[in-house]
């Protein structure tokens, strides 16, 4: 076999492989949607003649509850804000002291500027804190635990009311039994999960609390979320067809070219 065969045989194995490790990097950087959960339906429907397959996510129910401030608030009055919530009662004495310091902690880290990173600011999300104990959790009770750990009123809730308007709220709106890890007593709402909710009051993810890999890729997530459109469009691919594109054809044309090289020389 002739040098000039040898090299085209070896860019054509160059060539795939260059290929493969470019669209192994751009991948690597591509943006992972959080996926929606709690699906409520699917339907199909006609779109330009041909049939095409919706779902429809479930939208989390308003809930109406009395914060650490003793100001009655909902889950839409912040209209347009990601939401992050967690259950807890203040005379806990396991999980709860943790799951409020980290949730502290993420409150923290999305003030203005306290996520370089990210570039990240309070203004995009609000913490909601619900008791699961809320007929000792009172106003006053809920205020002193809130400043125990340094919470900041603006954009962290925690909140109490109707016992059943909460449970009710955690399994039939959040469904936090069906993505925990151990089982939840029906009448007692003792989980680790934080919840991740979006602009539209789709679920988007349950996280451990407890655990601080989950804790960063919340705040990944909540990123991710902020930039989110509104409208559904066309899913960025995680490189760009047009230099894909040529690197196929090069890799095709090169291929073809050694082919015929090395074939020609075992002719000659």
């Amino acid at each position: 076999m002739s040098k000039g065969a040898i090299l085209a045989l070896c860019m054509a194995i160059l060539i795939p492989a260059a290929s493969y490790l470019f669209l192994k990097v751009s991948s690597e950087d591509a943006v992972h949607v959080p996926k929606k959960y709690l699906l409520d339906t699917v339907y199909t429907r006609i779109d330009n003649g041909k049939e095409v397959t919706d779902s429809i996510w479930h939208v989390t129910k308003n809930i109406r509850l009395v914060n650490q401030l003793g100001d009655t608030v909902s889950l839409y009055d912040n209209p347009g804000k990601i939401i992050v919530a967690d259950f807890f009662f203040t005379r806990c004495g396991s999980i709860c002291p943790a799951l409020t310091r980290n949730m502290s902690k993420m409150q923290q880290s999305f003030l203005k500027g306290g996520n370089v990173r990210k570039k990240l600011d309070s203004s995009i999300v609000h913490f909601l804190s619900f008791s699961i104990d809320p007929e000792r959790d009172s106003v006053p009770v809920l205020k002193a635990y809130a400043d125990k750990f340094d919470v900041n009123h603006d954009n962290w809730w925690m909140l109490t009311g109707p016992k059943d308007s909460i449970y009710n709220f955690a399994f039939d709106e959040l469904k936090v039994d069906k993505f925990s890890n151990e089982p939840i007593d029906p009448n007692f709402v003792h989980t680790n999960r934080f919840v991740l909710i979006d602009r539209n009051r789709i679920v988007r993810g349950y996280y451990n609390g407890l655990d601080s890999a989950a804790m960063v890729k919340l705040a990944e997530d909540i990123g991710v979320l902020t930039l989110e459109k509104e409208k559904r469009g066309r899913r960025k691919l995680p490189f760009d067809p047009i230099t894909l594109g040529i690197f196929m054809v090069l890799t095709l044309f090169i291929t073809v070219v050694s082919i015929k090289l090395i074939f020609k020389n075992k002719t000659a």
